[in-house]
C-alpha cells in the first residue's frame, strides 16, 4: 500500500475510511474515549503493516477490518486479563497498615533465608545435590554417593566446593556492621559440622 510512504495518499485512506472503522469499534466498544484510541491504533497499525497488504489477496478494506479485527480482540483480551485480575480480589479485605507493617517484618526477617536459597540455586547442579542431601536431607557422604551413584570422594569434592562457594556467598551477605543477616545455626553446614 503505497498510501503509508505518502501523507497525502494516507490522508486520503484515512478520510475514506475513518467513519467505517470508527462505526466497526463503536459495535464492539462501549466507552466513547477507548473507541477514539483504539480507532487510533488501528490507523497507526495501518502505517506499521502497509508493506503487508497484498491487492491480490482481497481489498484494501478488507485488509483494514483484518486490522481492526485484531486490534479490537487485543482489546477484548486486555480487557478480560484486567477483569480477570480485578475480580480475584474483589470482595477480599484490604490489608490493614498493621498488616502490612507485620508482613514488611517478616519479609526482612526472612532475607536471610532467601540468601541461602539464591546461593544454593548458584550452585552446579552436582553441587547443590549434595548439599541437599547432606545437610537438608542428613543423609552420610557415603548414603549421598550412592543415591547419586557417584563414589564417596566425588561426594566430599562436591561438598567441598559447594560449602566454599555458599561460605564465600554468606560473606557478601554480611551486613554493614559486620554481623550477618542470619543465625549462625542456619549457617552451621557451611563449616562442615552437619
Amino acid at each position: 500500500m503505497h498510501a503509508a510512504r505518502d501523507p497525502a495518499a494516507f490522508e486520503e485512506f484515512y478520510r475514506r475510511h475513518i467513519d467505517g472503522v470508527t462505526r466497526f469499534v463503536a459495535r464492539r466498544i462501549t466507552d466513547p474515549h477507548l473507541v477514539a484510541d483504539l480507532t487510533g491504533d488501528i490507523f497507526l497499525a495501518v502505517l506499521d503493516s502497509a508493506d503487508s497488504y497484498r491487492p491480490g489477496r482481497g481489498s484494501e478494506t478488507a485488509w483494514l477490518y483484518g486490522i481492526a479485527r485484531n486490534v479490537v480482540s487485543v482489546e477484548w483480551r486486555r480487557a478480560a486479563r484486567e477483569s480477570q485480575a480485578t475480580s480475584r480480589i474483589a470482595g477480599r479485605r484490604l490489608l490493614e497498615p498493621d498488616d502490612v507493617s507485620r508482613l514488611e517484618e517478616r519479609i526482612d526477617a526472612e532475607a536471610a533465608a532467601r540468601e541461602h536459597r539464591e546461593a544454593l540455586a548458584g550452585l552446579p547442579e552436582g553441587e547443590r545435590a549434595v548439599i541437599e542431601l547432606v545437610v537438608v536431607d542428613q543423609l552420610t557422604t557415603g548414603e549421598a554417593a550412592t543415591a547419586l551413584g557417584i563414589g564417596p570422594v566425588a561426594v566430599r569434592v562436591r561438598l567441598h566446593r559447594a560449602r566454599k562457594t555458599l561460605r564465600a556467598a554468606a560473606k557478601r551477605a554480611q551486613q554493614p556492621d559486620g554481623t550477618s543477616g542470619s543465625d549462625t545455626t542456619t549457617l552451621s553446614y557451611l563449616r562442615g559440622n552437619a
